[in-house]
C-alpha cells in the first residue's frame, strides 16, 4: 500500500464523501454564425476530440479497504482477539514485521487459518487493533488525539513502523497540559524518544508558568528530578519560586485526594506541613515518609534561597530540608563573600558551561505588553547590582554602583565579569513555543555604572517570558568545597 501517512482528527471535522464528476454549463444555443466567428465547425470538434477531460474515478484504496478489510471478502487467515475476529489476508499482514515473522519462520501459526492473539499490553484495545489492521490496507489513516497512545501500543506490539511514527508526530502536534505527562510515560515505554524530549521541552517552558494541579499531581518523581536539575527551566521569578512549587507537588503527592483550587494550594501546603512537623528537629525530607523525595530536592539550587533573608526565613520554618543541606550551603555562600570582597573575585573569566548550567541563579519573569520596564531579581548577588530594562524592542544590563538606590552592599571594583544566558519565548494557548530569541552563554564585563544592550526583541511577541541564568562569582575552590556533599559540590 505504500508510505502511510496520517490525518489529524479532531473535534468537529467532516470526513467528506467522494463525488463523481460534474457537469458543465449547457451551451448556449443562438441562430447563424455572425460575422466575426472565423473558426469552423470542423475546427470546433477537433478541438473537443483531442481536448483531454479529468475525470474521479473510485479510489482503489478506499475500494481496498471497504472490500477485503471491512467486507472481508476472499479473506484467507482469521485474527481473534480480545473477544473480537478479523477476516484478513496474509499478503497485507505481511507488511507487518509481528506477522511477517510468524508466517514466514517455522512458527505453528504459519499453517493455522485462524490465530488466537495474545495482548499482553492494557494499553491496547479492540477499537486500536481496528485501526492498526486498516492501516495495513490503506494509505492514511484518521487518528484521534485521544486515542493516540492506545493506537501507539497497538502499533509497538505489531511493529508497524509506518503507523509507530505517525503516531509519534500526532503526539508532538497535541502536546498540552492535559496530555503531556500520559504522552512523556508512554513515549519511555514504547521507545518515542523524539516525544520525550518535546514533552520534557514543553514542561520545562510551562511548570512554573502555567501551573495546575492536576498537572502537578501527574508530574512522577523522575520527570520533576529531571525538571528541577535543568537549566533550561522557565523560572518565575527566582529559585525561591521553583522550591514553593516543588513544596505544593510534594504536598500532592502525599494528599493526592485533595481537589481544592491552585490559589488555595500553597496555603493548605503550609498547614499540612506545619501539621506534620516534627518536636526532634528532623526535617521533613529526613523522615519515613519524606525520604522518597529527597532526590527531587538535591537539586534545588539552595544557595539562590538563602541569599534572601525572607525566603531564608520561610525554609527556615518550613523545616523540609535537612540541616546538614542548609550549614554546608551557607558555608559555602560564605567563601564565595570572602573572595569577593577580600580575594578582588572580578567573577567568571571564561565561558564553562558545565559549570554556569549546573550552578548558575535561574530566574525570569513575564511583559504582559510592550512597553518600558526596568527590574532587579531580589537576593544577596556580592554587590552586582544588576538593573535589567526592556524599552524599544532591547534588553539591557547596567551595572548600577552609583546612579540608582540599592537596598545592600555594592561592589565599587573597576570591573565585574557575569556570566550569562537570557531567552525570550511567546507562547500560543497550549503552551506552545510560537518564538523565541537567545543570547547562548556568554560573559559580559561591565564597569561601574556602565550599561550594555544584550538582546534584540523586535519581531517577538506578547505576553513575553524571560528566562535568564547567572553566575556572578568564579568557579569554587577545590578548599572552599572540601566539607560540602557531594551533591552540592561544583
Amino acid at each position: 500500500m505504500g508510505s502511510l501517512s496520517s490525518r489529524l482528527l479532531r473535534p468537529g471535522d467532516a470526513v467528506a464523501g467522494g463525488g463523481g464528476g460534474g457537469r458543465g454549463g449547457k451551451r448556449k444555443r443562438g441562430g447563424a454564425e455572425g460575422p466575426g466567428d472565423s473558426e469552423g465547425e470542423a475546427e470546433r470538434e477537433e478541438r473537443l476530440l483531442t481536448t483531454p477531460r479529468r475525470k474521479k474515478m473510485k479510489s482503489t484504496s478506499k475500494y481496498i479497504y471497504q472490500t477485503l478489510f471491512l467486507n472481508g471478502e476472499n479473506s484467507d487467515i482469521k485474527i481473534c482477539a480480545l473477544g473480537e475476529e478479523w477476516n484478513l489476508h496474509k499478503i497485507y499482514l505481511c507488511q507487518s514485521g509481528y506477522f511477517s515473522s510468524m508466517f514466514s519462520g517455522s512458527w505453528k501459526e504459519s499453517s493455522m487459518s485462524t490465530i488466537e492473539l495474545e495482548i499482553p499490553d492494557q494499553n491496547i484495545d479492540v477499537e486500536a487493533l481496528q485501526v492498526a489492521f486498516g492501516s495495513l490496507y490503506r494509505d492514511d489513516v484518521l487518528i484521534i488525539p485521544s486515542r493516540v497512545v492506545a493506537l501507539l501500543a497497538a502499533a509497538c506490539m505489531l511493529q508497524l513502523d509506518d503507523l509507530i511514527q505517525q503516531c509519534g508526530e500526532t503526539m508532538k502536534e497535541t502536546i498540552n497540559a492535559k496530555t503531556v505527562c500520559g504522552y512523556y510515560n508512554s513515549a519511555g515505554t514504547y521507545g518515542l524518544e523524539s516525544v520525550k524530549k518535546k514533552c520534557l521541552e514543553w514542561l520545562l517552558n510551562n511548570l512554573m508558568t502555567h501551573q495546575s494541579v492536576k498537572l502537578l499531581k501527574e508530574l512522577s518523581i523522575n520527570i520533576v528530578k529531571e525538571l528541577i536539575s535543568s537549566p533550561d527551566l522557565v523560572v518565575m521569578q527566582v529559585e525561591m519560586d521553583v522550591y514553593t512549587v516543588l513544596k505544593k507537588w510534594l504536598f500532592l503527592q502525599l494528599v493526592p485526594s485533595w481537589n481544592g483550587s491552585l490559589k488555595q494550594l500553597l496555603t493548605e501546603a503550609d498547614a499540612w506541613f506545619a501539621n506534620h512537623r516534627r518536636e526532634d528537629n528532623i526535617s521533613f525530607l529526613e523522615s519515613e515518609q519524606g525520604k522518597v523525595f529527597q532526590s527531587v530536592f538535591t537539586h534545588l539550587r539552595l544557595q539562590y534561597i538563602i541569599n534572601d533573608l525572607a525566603s531564608a526565613r520561610i525554609i527556615e520554618r518550613d523545616a523540609l530540608i535537612p540541616t546538614g543541606w542548609l550549614s554546608s550551603v551557607y558555608k559555602q555562600q560564605w567563601f564565595a563573600m570572602l573572595r569577593a570582597e577580600q580575594d578582588n573575585d572580578v567573577g567568571p573569566q571564561e565561558i564553562n558551561e558545565e559549570e554556569v548550567e549546573g550552578n548558575s541563579m535561574r530566574c525570569g519573569r513575564k511583559l504582559a505588553k510592550d512597553g518600558h520596564y526596568c527590574w532587579r531579581w531580589t537576593g544577596f548577588n556580592f554587590g552586582f547590582d544588576l538593573l535589567v530594562t526592556y524599552t524599544n524592542h532591547y534588553i539591557i544590563f547596567k551595572r548600577n554602583t552609583l546612579d540608582q538606590p540599592c537596598s545592600g552592599s555594592v561592589s565599587l571594583q573597576p570591573q565585574r565579569n557575569v556570566a550569562f544566558r537570557l531567552r525570550l519565548a511567546s507562547f500560543d494557548s497550549s503552551g506552545k513555543v510560537i518564538c523565541s530569541r537567545t543570547t547562548g552563554y556568554q560573559i559580559l564585563t561591565l564597569r561601574k555604572d556602565q550599561e550594555q544592550i544584550v538582546l534584540d526583541c523586535r519581531l517577538l511577541v506578547f505576553p513575553l517570558y524571560i528566562s535568564c541564568n547567572f553566575l556572578y562569582t568564579s568557579p569554587q575552590r577545590k578548599a572552599d568545597s572540601e566539607a560540602l556533599p557531594e551533591h552540592l559540590e561544583t
